[in-house]
């Protein structure tokens, strides 16, 4: 009997966590904002201790900043975070991809492919939610060859990443139209079985994504980090920091 209630209580907190986890990251509760633990659990109906449980998971997850009585601030944006959140993309998925595009089947490129449509359709059918899923599944596709503990990473960060997506408007549907050619020199690449090729795509498309939430957070700040990072694992990616492109990406 015990056991059976504290893996109730365990699938409540979990329950909780995952449901405040969304909507942080696709920002439907803002960055920055501050409310009670008390409020929180009376707006998701739950108690008070499945929700402090949930509460401490996400702020090792960085995702929000216990305050002096019970009160919780969700983590701010700020341009040197989303920089670091890009080069460690760019850093793991540059491995990951140089070890998956070379294990890719003809039936994966074909599945590539079927993402590919299924991004295009939904990014002018005005279809932002269901995009997502289609969009994750296609990334993660590049990197599944590394491994369980190196793929669970890269989510993590992609998952990190929509809060800026949702927030500067990279997820809607005009932007994503707009990035549909940085998706197909990936698969194209792929599909040709050149890794440093695919590589360099993926580190196009964040590259692109970064200067723009720059642009938003802090025109001044230089990203001379995730420079750095793209010289030495995506070397071909390098002349992105030299385009001019005046809209969100959706990397």
């Amino acid at each position: 009997m015990q056991t059976e209630t504290r893996s109730r209580a365990g699938d409540i907190v979990a329950q909780v966590h995952d449901q405040l986890r969304d909507a942080i990251l696709l920002s439907e509760i803002r960055p920055g904002i501050t409310t009670s633990q008390a409020e929180l659990a009376r707006d998701l109906g739950v108690g008070r201790t499945p929700l402090r449980e949930a509460v401490r998971m996400l702020q090792d997850e960085g995702l929000v900043l216990a305050e002096p009585n019970r009160r919780v601030q969700v983590a701010s944006l700020s341009v040197r975070d989303a920089e670091e959140l890009y080069l460690m993309r760019i850093a793991l998925e540059a491995a990951a991809a140089r070890i998956t595009v070379p294990q890719l089947t003809r039936g994966d490129i074909a599945e590539l492919e079927g993402l590919m449509a299924q991004m295009s359709h939904l990014a002018t059918a005005d279809s932002v939610a269901l995009f997502r899923p289609a969009h994750r599944a296609f990334h993660e596709r590049f990197v599944a060859g590394a491994g369980t503990r190196p793929a669970a990473l890269i989510a993590e960060l992609f998952d990190h990443a929509e809060r800026y997506r949702a927030v500067y408007g990279a997820a809607s549907r005009h932007h994503l139209a707009r990035r549909a050619g940085e998706h197909r020199a990936m698969l194209d690449a792929a599909a040709s079985g050149h890794a440093d090729a695919v590589v360099d795509a993926i580190a196009v498309h964040y590259v692109n994504t970064a200067r723009l939430v720059a642009v938003a957070l802090d025109p001044e700040h230089p990203l001379e980090r995730l420079r750095t990072t793209v010289a030495t694992t995506a070397p071909g990616a390098i002349s992105a920091f030299d385009e001019r492109d005046g809209d969100p990406a959706s990397g």
